[in-house]
């Protein structure tokens, strides 16, 4: 079983001829709604790449509440440790450029007051917890005590990296997912090199996959003395939205269904390269079976 604990967001997506640089404003033909945030986008992935999940967050008393939580509802994530707070539901403006490059602006809502308490009881030895970025850090550490204490699995994709410091949680962590930049702001926190190879001998562990995503050029990934490096696979990309999200959801899925940890990094590459091409960062989470037939294909 999959934990996830994280945010809940509504997407309002703009195709754009080119990102807008500061100060300037680029108009779009229209607009396409989709649901997202971080936690939720990993939950719908998790559950299509064939995990059970359940969701542990919030949204809030106001229309975009449901739009909010339709796909993950539709895929079958348990979603009954989702709470409606008083307040507005979380929303995230995304600009797309014709390459699928993107720039996000986010308003957290009712994710700035999810609480790790929401989780007692439903944690045990057997399950993994998912966490990121986008809900308050104090929660997310209080979600790693309690998972450590019911001797579940932590798994970490920090984005945004916290401002806080990292350092103390890192030791709860049994699965770390970052990309080059947040992999540079973590080591540069924590005093480390930030190069992903020397940031992947620093932190892997006999108990602590790492994984460093490069977008394009795949991924490098270790655990203990063990190296793994997967190029991404050709795709025409028409959204990078939600491709770092699928990673992390198909790499925990097959975590959770204890595949070795170098198949479990091909199907989360795989997801990742699959999620680029379709819009949305939840309706691009492909599903189990494509995902495992491109992994294949990994080399």
């Amino acid at each position: 079983m999959i934990t996830v604990f994280g945010s809940i967001n509504l997407d309002l997506v703009v195709a754009v001829p080119r990102l807008p640089k500061a100060g300037e404003t680029i108009s779009g033909p229209d607009h396409q709604t989709f649901a997202g945030g971080k936690g939720a986008n990993q939950a719908v992935a998790a559950r299509r790449a064939g995990a059970t999940v359940r969701m542990i967050g919030a949204v809030g008393r106001d229309a975009f509440a449901e739009l909010a939580l339709v796909n993950m509802r539709d895929a079958g994530v348990d979603l009954s440790g989702v709470k409606a707070l008083d307040g507005t539901t979380g929303l995230a403006f995304i600009g797309i450029d014709p390459a699928g490059e993107n720039q996000i602006i986010v308003a957290s809502g009712t994710n700035a007051r999810v609480e790790a308490d929401w989780l007692a009881g439903g944690l045990g030895p057997q399950d993994l917890l998912m966490l990121q970025g986008e809900t308050p850090f104090a929660e997310v550490e209080r979600a790693m005590d309690l998972a450590r204490q019911c001797g579940a699995s932590v798994f970490w994709n920090p984005a945004p990296v916290p401002r806080e410091d990292a350092a103390a949680c890192l030791e709860a962590v049994g699965t770390l997912v970052v990309n080059e930049s947040e992999a540079a702001e973590l080591a540069g926190r924590i005093g480390m090199p930030g190069e992903p190879e020397a940031f992947l001998d620093h932190m892997a562990t006999s108990f602590r996959a790492v994984v460093v995503t490069l977008g394009a050029s795949g991924v490098v990934a270790g655990k203990g003395e063990d190296r793994f490096r997967f190029g991404s696979p050709k795709i025409e990309a028409v959204d990078t939205t939600g491709a770092g999200d699928a990673f992390c959801g198909a790499l925990a899925a097959a975590l959770d269904l204890r595949l070795p940890f170098e198949r479990a990094v091909r199907e989360g590459v795989a997801a990742g390269a699959l999620a680029c091409t379709v819009t949305g960062a939840q309706s691009s989470a492909p599903l189990k079976a494509d995902i495992r037939r491109l992994a294949d294909q990994i080399v």
